[in-house]
């Protein structure tokens, strides 16, 4: 099974991909947020597709940045679409990367599990 993981920058993409992968799952991070290609999450046809997000404040505290909320919903309008097809959304602000993956994990092992997989 696939796995797409979108997000805002700094959201945690790249973190809970590492996570899934030493879990056990075939897991990559789609850059959408710096597609101008709305659906460009889809190009791998991924079987699930996890949308991460974040706030400023949680952004800033993550990480230092020199952009601000402009250009935040600047990648949430590119992101509109996968966010519309998402399987699951997570707003990361407050969760620690373990949590958001326990998360993630717990949603997956119900979708198999209603899938018969």
């Amino acid at each position: 099974m696939k796995i797409a993981v979108v997000g805002v920058c700094a959201s945690g993409k790249t973190t809970l991909v590492a996570g899934l992968k030493n879990a056990g799952y075939d897991a990559y991070n789609v850059a959408q947020e710096h597609s101008c290609v709305h659906d460009f999450w889809a190009k791998h046809h991924p079987d699930l597709l996890v949308m991460i997000d974040a706030t400023m404040a949680a952004i800033h505290k993550r990480r230092k940045v020199y952009w601000g909320e402009d250009r935040l919903a600047v990648q949430h309008k590119r992101l509109a679409d996968a966010r519309a097809h998402a399987d699951l959304y997570i707003q990361t602000d407050a969760f620690d990367a373990d949590q958001v993956r326990r998360k993630v994990i717990a949603f997956i092992k119900d979708w198999e599990a209603g899938r018969g997989a």
